[in-house]
Order: C-alpha cells, then sequence, then structure tokens
C-alpha cells in the first residue's frame, strides 16, 4: 500500500504494547487511521476485540490481536518468532504498558510492589527490545518509541518506584538508540505529560479530569515520530499541551 499524506504509515507494521486502554489504545488508534497494521498487545482478550472493533469502525481493517502479560518473558519471545513467521519485519515498536505502584516513601516501598513495578516499567520493555531487535532491523526504518514521565528526572517524594523505573527505561533505550547508530533503527522516549487516564486519576483523585487533554491528543506526535520518511530527535522528546503541569505520569 503507498502511503499519502493522510496515511503516512501505509504499509508499516506497528506493535503496540498496553494497547486496550489509556495512551496505549489511543496511540494504536492513532497508527491504524495513519495507515499502520496494529499488533494490539494487551492482557484481555475481551478488551482487545472492543479496540479491534474501534479499529475496524475508523479504518475498515482489523488489528493482530495478542492477550499476553508483557512480564510473561517467554511469550515475547515467541510473539517475536509468529511476527518473523507472518510479517518478516517490525517497523514500529510502541512501549506504552505501564503501572503506577504505590505512591510512599521509599522506606516504605513493598518488595513485592517494587519488583511488580520493575518487571512492568523496566524489565518487560528490555525484554521486548531484546526480542523485536532482529525484526525491527529488518525494516527500512525501525522505530522504537517507549513512554516515559517527568518524575524520571525530577525525582519527586513518593514517586521512588514510578520514577526508578521510568530511569531506567530513559537509561535503557538511549543505550539502545546509540547502539543502532550505524544502522536504519531508531529508539526514543516520549513524555506525554499530563493525560486524562485512569493512572493519573488514581494518582490524583481530586483533579477534575477535564483539565488535562485526553490520549488522543498525543497520537499525532506518535504517528510523525514512526515515519519511516523523517529523522526522529534522540532523547525524550516532550509533548506539551496547555493546561499540563510538570508531574507527569503515562
Amino acid at each position: 500500500m503507498k502511503s499519502d499524506s493522510a496515511t503516512p504509515l501505509a504499509g508499516r507494521i506497528a506493535l503496540v504494547t498496553g494497547a486496550t486502554r489509556g495512551i496505549g489504545e489511543a496511540i494504536a488508534v492513532g497508527l491504524a487511521k495513519a495507515g499502520a497494521h496494529v499488533i494490539a498487545l494487551g492482557r484481555t482478550q475481551g478488551a482487545l476485540e472492543a479496540l479491534d472493533d474501534t479499529i475496524f469502525a475508523a479504518t475498515g481493517e482489523h488489528a493482530t490481536l495478542v492477550p499476553l502479560d508483557l512480564r510473561e518473558a517467554d511469550g515475547l519471545d515467541q510473539l517475536a518468532a509468529a511476527l518473523q513467521a507472518r510479517f518478516g519485519k517490525l517497523d514500529i515498536l510502541v512501549g506504552a504498558a505501564g503501572v503506577l505502584g504505590a505512591l510512599t516513601p521509599v522506606g516504605h516501598l513493598d518488595p513485592k510492589g517494587w519488583d511488580m513495578i520493575m518487571a512492568t516499567n523496566l524489565t518487560a520493555n528490555w525484554r521486548l527490545i531484546r526480542a523485536m531487535d532482529p525484526l525491527l532491523r529488518r525494516a527500512d526504518a525501525g522505530r522504537a518509541i517507549f513512554i516515559t514521565s517527568s518524575v524520571a528526572k525530577s525525582h519527586r517524594a513518593f514517586w521512588g518506584g514510578y520514577a526508578a523505573s521510568k530511569a531506567g527505561l530513559e537509561a535503557i533505550v538511549g543505550c539502545y538508540n546509540d547502539e543502532m547508530e550505524n544502522t536504519t533503527v531508531r529508539a526514543l522516549c516520549v513524555d506525554p505529560g499530563a493525560m486524562r487516564t485512569r493512572m493519573r486519576a488514581g494518582a490524583f483523585p481530586g483533579e477534575d479530569p477535564l483539565s488535562v487533554p485526553a490520549p488522543d491528543t498525543l497520537a499525532p506526535l506518535i504517528v510523525e515520530l514512526a515515519r519511516a520518511d523523517r529523522e526522529p530527535p534522540r532523547g525524550v522528546v516532550v509533548f506539551k499541551a496547555r493546561g499540563q503541569e510538570s508531574a507527569s505520569i503515562g
């Protein structure tokens, strides 16, 4: 399929994690509208089917649905093998899945809670890069995009677990991008700022959700960063919208 201004990602294969709600869902729909074939990864079959209904209504095309918990390491390796057999490449990888964990003093963090945050926000994304790297290299312009947060650098009180996981994510993605310098693969993180998500509602229960942007406002930026005909910036891209505050979570 030939791309045009309305579908700049036509013919591209895009894997999106955390695709059944919030930012991940908005990105999956946005990529599909831009012409990409979306491989949607989420934990719940019903939620994946609802996403597919949305994508089909908007584009007339179905997504590929993958019910999988990112913390199942063997599952990611099996998924990579399946994608290799079916598509032979991966043009776009978006790591949007994440958990907030407990907002508590560092000394009060429960070890099991810490392990859960790190397993989801950091280790799973490393495993994702490890599994999908060969497929991204087979694309003519592989793009790996991960969702981070400003708290990775602001070191805000009570956000230790989440902040540490996002700081680690930024480090891994930055190192991977540097390693890809002599290839056509590019990797970066996007800080979406304050977004109207369930995760943010849990962190800021008294906030008026209508005071922050909806996740679909982020989708055009992700589409732009995923384009094969443009070189994305290095490091962290910060999305800003009117009314955003400095402390942001995905």
